[in-house]
């Protein structure tokens, strides 16, 4: 399977029309945002239609930036699968994530990071691979090194070290954007803006 994951696309139409072009290019099953598709939920026009348009599937969550009427609405409108506290089975693989983030708006705590997290994982657990979705990135990481001001979870952390996920894909950290570590056995990716194709 092949995965288009990004995240902090905050508006930019451009940029999707981008994405989506690289998409199909690369010809992906899936394609993953992990949040701030919106810059505070001004407009969606032109934020998901080109990934439709080029055929593909797409998930999410919503980031600090979404609320949940855009989160909805982006859900409805489109016909796309928001996991945040949620899971999808896609072939043999289980994707689970939790949107929001720790910090500014439309915040959520760490218990209800973990409890997110542990909902969505805890229909998936029986599956050989498995994908985690957040917005925010673990707590004691590299990405937390890149900003004084967006410290990290320590839910999405121990959520990690509980449910060992193959991977975790991550945004919400702009200077991050790229940035790859471990955590055990998992490998964290900061997606960022350019998007990470992973072959799985």
């Amino acid at each position: 399977m092949k995965i288009l994951a990004t995240g902090d696309i905050h508006g930019d139409v451009s940029l999707v029309k981008k994405l989506a072009k690289k998409a199909k290019d690369e010809d992906v099953d899936l394609v993953l945002i992990t949040g701030d598709i919106t810059y505070f939920d001004q407009g969606v026009d032109g934020l998901i239609g080109p990934f439709k348009k080029a055929g593909k599937k797409v998930l999410f969550i919503p980031g600090n930036h979404d609320s949940v009427a855009t989160a909805d609405f982006l859900t409805e409108f489109y016909g796309i699968k928001n996991v945040h506290g949620y899971s999808v089975k896609y072939e043999d693989v289980g994707i689970f994530g939790c949107g929001f983030a720790n910090i500014g708006p439309n915040q959520i705590d760490e218990k209800e990071i973990y409890d997110n997290l542990k909902k969505g994982f805890d229909n998936i657990k029986y599956l050989k691979k498995k994908i985690m979705m957040t917005h925010v990135h673990p707590s004691e990481t590299k990405m937390e090194k890149f900003s004084d001001f967006v410290k990290g979870s320590i839910g999405v952390k121990k959520a990690v070290e509980k449910f060992k996920p193959d991977i975790l894909f991550c945004s919400h950290v702009h200077e991050a954007q790229g940035i790859e570590e471990k955590i055990g056995d998992t490998k964290v990716i900061n997606v960022g803006r350019e998007g990470k194709i992973i072959d799985l």
